[in-house]
């Protein structure tokens, strides 16, 4: 399973989109409740934030707008901590009767849920959604499986480039074009102030780097007749690892420092004053400005192979669901609606700075708050997604990648080597998962 992760000061997270913790439920032969009633009770799991508080006022309010429109249904919230949701959600869908009707769930966990039956197909009901026509294209895509909608974006997020405006500005340098100009720099930083990361990189740095793979033209993986197959080992994707893990050394982030840090390690250093530059998320924005380096940063979209061009980043975030043991189909449809629906987006927005899967919200939170710019202008120029199998789940837990990235920043392998390794622990992992 694998979250945003959401920072809400540099050395506290709360890792979804940046979290990696995995487990899904065992294969179920069928979920499907027997009955639909339209009163009673409604149980939603949500996820525990770091600071909960304005959470549970927007969910408060959506729940009212809810409760104004069905008199006779009543709804039972209760935030549970992402650390333990793997074994909830498995007891959930291996006992429907003391399962919720609707859970808060993180993007790349969709295909693994549909394979074990607990989410509700609910692709006629959101394609006659109004609001739904709105919804960004990846965001659609995360809750897609087999060209069938299990369930609605709760919001998205993804990262650019933070750098020292300060630092550039004592160095006379700009902000990077291209991924080798961002290479350069980072390393013309580093030689300038050896005290500094010219760039905070990640051996475990996974949605870090996969941008560096897909701006070369690479993929994880490639999809024919609903099977995936690694795509990592390629010549494209071998391209973007080289340009990744190039940024490994004592020219721009030491090895024995950097190659066991992850996204949020990286947030943490460019916050605290030891990184001239990182990639960070829009939920990244709270832990910054609480850092050291407040008022002394700015952020562009991290630049592509080409000058001028963005790299296309992975679109995190989460989704809400209905279960398909819900015996409230009907009105968790429609409480899925409300919570998931553009008001209670506007406000989760201004509450906990999550960026709205509408595009036209998206585009109204942009213009009040600067901050967002650089972000929307990434998801405007196309996004990538994890691959849409079960498999992906025990891939991202099982630390593929993250292990390929430092057998080569180690000199334990080349990058053909790691790389043709990887691409056999994704291909056993899509075989076993079907």
């Amino acid at each position: 399973m694998k979250l945003i992760a959401r920072i809400a000061a540099p050395a506290a997270a709360l890792v979804l989109a940046g979290l990696t913790g995995t487990a899904c439920a065992p294969q179920t032969s069928d979920n499907s409740a027997q009955k639909d009633d339209k009163s009673g009770t409604l149980r939603v799991w949500l996820f525990q934030e770091v600071n909960n508080k304005p959470k549970e006022k927007v969910v408060g309010d959506a729940v009212a707008a809810f409760r104004a429109a069905h008199k006779d249904a009543k709804v039972e919230v209760e935030y549970i901590p992402v650390e333990t949701r793997a074994q909830r959600v498995k007891a959930a869908f291996n006992d429907p009767k003391s399962a919720p009707d609707l859970i808060e769930y993180g993007n790349t966990d969709t295909a693994g849920y549909v394979k074990d039956g607990g989410l509700a197909d609910v692709s006629a009901e959101f394609a006659a959604w109004a609001e739904a026509k709105d919804t960004d294209p990846t965001a659609r895509t995360s809750v897609t499986v087999g060209g069938r909608i299990y369930g609605a974006p709760l919001f998205v997020g993804v990262r650019a480039l933070y750098y020292r405006s300060d630092v550039f500005k004592e160095l006379e340098i700009a902000p990077p074009k291209s991924q080798d100009e961002l290479i350069a720099t980072a390393r013309k930083i580093h030689k300038a102030k050896p005290e500094l990361y010219g760039l905070a990189v990640g051996g475990a740095y996974t949605y870090g780097a996969m941008p560096f793979i897909w701006a070369q033209g690479g993929e994880l993986a490639e999809e024919s007749g609903g099977a995936y197959r690694a795509a990592i080992n390629s010549p494209a994707a071998r391209k973007g690892i080289t340009a990744y893990t190039s940024l490994f050394g004592d020219d721009n982030c030491p090895a024995a420092k950097c190659a066991s840090m992850g996204g949020n390690a990286t947030v943490t250093a460019f916050a605290s004053g030891k990184a001239a530059m990182a990639v960070g998320g829009d939920f990244s924005h709270q832990a910054v400005e609480a850092g050291a380096v407040k008022g002394k940063y700015a952020v562009v979209p991290l630049p592509g192979r080409q000058a001028g061009s963005i790299a296309p980043a992975f679109a995190g975030g989460n989704n809400i669901g209905v279960l398909k043991s819900s015996s409230h189909r009907t009105l968790a449809v429609d409480l899925m609606k409300q919570l998931a629906g553009k008001e209670t987006q506007r406000k989760l927005f201004e509450a906990m700075g999550f960026l709205p899967t509408y595009t036209d919200v998206r585009g109204e939170v942009a213009t009040k708050e600067p901050f967002v710019e650089p972000f929307v202008r990434t998801l405007g120029a196309g996004t990538k997604f994890v691959p849409a199998s079960p498999g992906w789940g025990q891939i991202d837990a099982s630390l593929v990648l993250p292990t390929m990235f430092q057998e080569i920043v180690s000199g334990r392998k080349d990058v053909a080597r790691a790389s043709d390794d990887a691409a056999k622990k994704m291909d056993a992992a899509f075989a076993a998962a079907g």
